[in-house]
């Protein structure tokens, strides 16, 4: 399989104007971020939910979200991974 030759060239990298020192440091942050074994088993839990309710791949545009009180709930790709940019504020739906 080919490379992601889009890799790490993320549109915003563009528009905030940050240096290409920046863009590497910030790589290499969300490298070791990704990496650990808490983010690892979030991942997991995320992926395991996922495969139960049988959205696991299937292009359904849903992902398992997490709530303020910690259960697990179906929700749009888009509101659940968009909802970073708003200081991790749950919606409600």
């Amino acid at each position: 399989m080919p490379r992601n030759n889009n890799a790490g060239k993320h549109p915003s990298y563009l528009r905030l104007n940050w240096s290409p020192s920046s863009i590497k440091r910030k790589r290499e942050y969300d490298k070791e971020y990704s990496s650990s074994e808490k983010q690892k088993k979030y991942r997991a839990e995320l992926n395991r939910a996922n495969r139960k309710a049988g959205t696991y791949g299937n292009g359904d545009n849903k992902d398992m979200s997490h709530t303020k009180s910690g259960s697990l709930k179906m929700e749009h790709q888009r509101l659940n991974r968009a909802r970073n940019g708003r200081n991790g504020k749950s919606t409600k739906k």
